[in-house]
């Protein structure tokens, strides 16, 4: 086992009754993602040896999530929620042999710091606590501190009034021993207010037993946990102040940046020019010197130096834009991969498609993928000319430097260097257009 190894448990188990929701509550979104997914991101900057989510109301449904954003993760079920002594039992089987330390996180507390989590880590005494010294210490539980250290947790409904006027308050994460906390968590009782078995009684327990117990104290901010739909709203307004800053910090120029809206996991690099009212779902990259112009939707997909996307376009998942690409306004990719220097201007759709170097698509474009059960691909060749309001119906090719003339369906494959045409030939009735609008008009004053 690697000197100082670490595991991690991350409690997700809790109904979230104050959302108001069938959604369990640690799947509901910050930033893109679910907030589950914040905890594991802040966990695997650990590099730990494992992590366990300890799951319970939805217990399926988070498993399945758990599984999406972190497959290497476990999670094990609390059948019954009796606290949070009794959901880190839950976890000790699958850390049976583990010797290092243990942090415990929680899946509804989404901006613990890297550097608290590592500092966490790294602290000497055999139990840590994070804490942090609240504006409004409200109904958090207190910490009790002496010369000694940390001497014990006291949860707000078995508090005297002068411990209630204590500031410094209990987050909620923990660090300890991983030795220490196998053979402490039996010994935890139920015999409080609430009838539960509280993680909170690990340090009196370890004092009792001789070890040293301490608190690192952090931000307010980082500790914010979401129980309602207001708090989670004011989470999204704080993670994207953030994300904003951090942006601009690194060398992205952000137009207006109170009207971008960013993902957790979303990557843009330096001197990218973001326009106003941006939204990046998740799983979005943006390359060093690409702009976005305004009013663009992107999530899952990939922008590549000196490329241009917008205004009011929207790439899709598996959209993969190469250097020096323009997509106009009113242009949908998805699943679509666009080579080198290629054109689409406007009023376009490709989907299921590949289309190669410096190809220009003409407006009014489709690639009609979908017969009505699976899906077809297109593949354009390189240098290749698609007339305005082709449709192209897959699966079909076009070749290297092949043409397709304006408004043509085109349901065959065209070679290289070839120009096709299919649509009707137009026939020219003289006078028809004033003769029959001059008997639609006498039809309807007849009426």
């Amino acid at each position: 086992m690697a000197e100082n190894a670490t595991a991690v448990v991350i409690l997700a188990a809790g109904q979230g009754s104050r959302m108001q929701s069938d959604l369990p509550k640690v799947l509901h979104r910050l930033g893109g993602a679910p907030l589950v997914g914040h905890a594991l991101r802040a966990a695997r900057s650990l590099e730990p040896e494992q992590i366990v989510v300890v799951t319970g109301h939805g217990s399926d449904a988070v498993t399945r999530a758990v599984a999406r954003l972190d497959p290497e993760a476990a999670t094990v079920l609390q059948a019954e929620q009796l606290g949070t002594g009794h959901a880190v039992r839950q976890a000790m089987p699958v850390l049976e042999g583990f010797g290092g330390r243990v942090i415990v996180l929680y899946g509804d507390t989404p901006f613990i710091a890297e550097d608290t989590l590592a500092e966490l880590a790294a602290h000497p005494s055999d139990l840590v606590v994070l804490g942090f010294e609240a504006e409004d210490p409200g109904r958090y539980g207190r910490l009790i501190v002496n010369d000694r250290g940390l001497d014990r947790i006291v949860e707000w409904k078995d508090a005297d009034a002068a411990t209630r006027d204590i500031a410094l308050c209990n987050s909620g994460v923990m660090a300890i021993d991983a030795d220490l906390l196998r053979a402490l968590i039996g010994r935890l009782s139920n015999d409080n207010a609430a009838g539960e078995y509280y993680l909170t009684d690990l340090p009196a327990l370890a004092r009792a037993e001789g070890r040293r117990c301490d608190v690192v104290i952090c931000a307010e901010a980082e500790t914010l946990g979401i129980n309602t739909r207001a708090e989670l709203a004011g989470a999204e307004a704080a993670f994207q102040a953030r994300a904003r800053a951090a942006l601009m910090a690194q060398g992205v120029t952000l137009t207006d940046p109170g009207s971008v809206f960013l993902a957790l996991d979303t990557v843009i690099g330096r001197d990218a020019v973001i326009g106003p009212n941006v939204v990046f779902g998740p799983g979005v990259t943006v390359e060093s010197g690409a702009e976005i112009l305004p009013f663009c939707h992107l999530e899952g997909c990939h922008v590549s130096e000196g490329a241009t996307v917008g205004p009011f376009a929207r790439l899709r998942p598996g959209a993969e834009l190469g250097a020096d690409v323009h997509v106009g306004n009113f242009v949908e990719i998805k699943n679509a991969v666009l080579d080198e220097g290629v054109k689409v201007g406007h009023l376009t759709y490709l989907g299921d498609a590949q289309v190669g170097e410096h190809t220009n698509i003409g407006a009014g474009t489709i690639t009609c993928n979908y017969d009505g059960v699976s899906k077809h691909r297109t593949v354009i060749g390189p240098r290749a000319f698609i007339g305005s309001d082709t449709m192209l119906v897959a699966p079909v090719t076009v070749g290297a430097d092949a043409m397709t003339g304006s408004g043509s369906t085109i349901t065959e494959d065209v070679p290289d260097g070839a120009l096709a045409i299919g649509r009707a030939r137009q026939a020219t009735k003289p006078g028809l257009a004033t003769r029959l609008m001059a008997a639609l008009r006498a039809k309807k004053e007849a009426r």
